[in-house]
């Protein structure tokens, strides 16, 4: 998984609990507390979907298989954070009365425990998520550098059997120029032969020919 991409995400889950923690504490306020706590809010909701649009980015530029499954964290992430927006809303536009405050800060305790429990159960799960969704890229991951190990050694064999292959062209090589010399010798003697029977049977020829001159000439006289 990439470095970059944790990076972000740690980032904005400390960040997504915290707007989850000011939320609830928003919603006790009234008057310019509350708006003040709103904003601040709203400041953190900027930053978070900032991080997403960055673990976006980042997840898209990485291989498909490894894409896939941050982009299934980043729905996941999407939701948390629509969640949160829609939460704020509904702070920014209730406007508590006195009664009501005083209700909320009697039960306010209890209610902000109960809001804090839910929050922690829902990133426990969405942790949990992403532990077994780590555990299923490492394996995937693991597998991939178990093939490239496997091609490479099988690259490494057939540049061994191309280095061997080219060796024996070259020996072939070497026969074939030694069998073209042995055969133009052969040639160059088979030649000389031809005109040495040649050279023979001409003098072999001429002196038939004397003998019959000089016995022609003795029987003449």
């Amino acid at each position: 998984m990439s470095e970059v991409f944790e990076g972000y995400e740690r980032q904005y889950c400390e960040l997504s609990a915290g707007l989850s923690k000011k939320c609830t504490s928003a919603s006790l306020l009234d008057g310019e507390q509350k708006k003040q706590k709103v904003s601040e809010i709203k400041v953190g909701l900027d930053e978070a979907e900032s991080l997403i649009r960055k673990m976006d980015l980042e997840a898209r530029s990485l291989p498909p298989n490894v894409k896939a499954v941050l982009l299934a964290k980043l729905r996941e992430y999407k939701s948390d954070l629509n969640n949160l927006k829609s939460e704020v809303k509904r702070i920014a536009s209730t406007s508590l009365n006195q009664a009501a405050r005083d209700e909320l800060l009697e039960s306010g305790m209890a209610d902000a425990a109960t809001v804090s429990a839910d929050q922690k159960g829902r990133l426990l799960m969405s942790t949990e998520r992403l532990n077994k969704t780590s555990d299923r890229v490492r394996d995937s991951r693991r597998t991939m550098l178990e093939t490239e190990e496997l091609g490479v050694s099988i690259l490494q064999d057939l540049n061994q059997q191309r280095q061997s292959l080219l060796h024996a062209h070259g020996t072939l090589h070497g026969v074939d120029d030694n069998v073209s010399k042995s055969k133009k010798i052969l040639t160059n003697m088979s030649r000389r032969m031809s005109r040495n029977k040649w050279i023979i049977g001409s003098i072999i020829a001429v002196l038939v020919l004397a003998i019959i001159l000089i016995l022609y000439f003795k029987l003449k006289k």
